[in-house]
């Protein structure tokens, strides 16, 4: 099982991700925690990939494409994995594609999570954040007993820049411009597949259950 994850912020990638690789035995990969783990370990690329992000960089693709290699070659991921959020550029496609060749392996499945942008941006300006003790709160999921008040410190909570609508919605036109040819490269190659996002998560899981025939 090699499969990929791919689709918008907030489209519901990572809650997936987390409850079907273990269903399946394989370990998730996710971009942040690799580049996370990378760097824990010390290994060259992952502290070069380290000195970006300190930075507010992007890793550039080579640096991305390296680390992944690092990843895919751990003894867990052999029989498989989940990657969520990578590739995000056709050259990392192709490296990917070229490095799993070169062990004889082949990608199972790409999922692409299909959210309305109206449904991404409620889920991504509904989050809000104490200013004392940093505790995190949704309004349609997980909201505070008291209006605008942090459940565990009593203190404020706010709405970061980051999650305001004109930001949001920014953030996905830019998405989908770069995302569209990674798309058209997957589905010229017949591995790719889009599931509806917006519906109960035990429905979507059921969904990408049938599309990479488990």
């Amino acid at each position: 099982m090699r499969v990929i994850f791919l689709g918008p912020p907030g489209a519901g990638k990572g809650t997936q991700a987390g409850t079907l690789a273990a269903e399946w035995g394989v370990p998730h990969i996710a971009t942040g925690n690799m580049l996370r783990e990378a760097a824990a370990h010390g290994t060259k690329l992952g502290l070069e990939a380290r000195a970006y992000m300190e930075r507010g960089d992007l890793v550039p693709d080579e640096v991305m494409i390296g680390v992944v290699a690092e990843r895919l070659g751990q003894s867990d991921a052999r029989e498989g994995f989940l990657l969520d959020g990578f590739p995000r550029t056709v050259a990392q496609a192709e490296a990917l594609e070229s490095l799993l060749k070169d062990s004889g392996l082949e990608l199972s499945r790409v999922i692409f999570f299909q959210v309305s942008p109206d449904e991404l941006v409620r889920r991504l300006t509904g989050r809000r954040v104490c200013k004392r003790c940093a505790s995190n709160f949704h309004l349609f999921f997980a909201p505070p007993k008291v209006a605008g008040v942090c459940d565990r410190c009593g203190g404020e909570l706010y709405q970061r820049e980051d999650d305001r609508e004109a930001t949001v919605r920014g953030r996905l036109e830019i998405y989908a411009e770069r995302t569209a040819p990674l798309l058209d490269y997957y589905r010229n190659r017949g591995l790719l597949l889009s599931v509806g996002g917006e519906g109960a998560p035990e429905a979507v899981a059921s969904c990408i259950r049938e599309a990479v025939g488990q």
